[in-house]
């Protein structure tokens, strides 16, 4: 289960979650950071990090964010 990032990151852009990330699959994007799923080892690291509380489990994003789960991998050329 990759993690995702979702609407709220867009304007931030805090990247307290890239710090974190001990595999590196967090990237900037124009608008937002976003996860690459094939790179994402599930540890959750990134989760907690996040101000604006924009990262979630694949399987939990809320309903009105679904529609970032294709576009983390969109952006990760996917």
């Amino acid at each position: 289960m990759p993690y995702v990032i979702a609407e709220p990151c867009i304007g931030t852009k805090d990247a307290s979650c890239v710090e974190v990330c001990p595999v590196d699959c967090i990237y900037e994007a124009d608008a937002q950071y976003y996860i690459n799923p094939d790179e994402c080892i599930d540890c959750g690291a990134c989760e907690p990090e996040c101000p604006v509380q924009a990262i979630f489990p694949d399987t939990d994003v809320p309903p009105e964010w679904t529609d970032y789960i294709a576009k983390n991998r969109e952006l990760s050329g996917i």
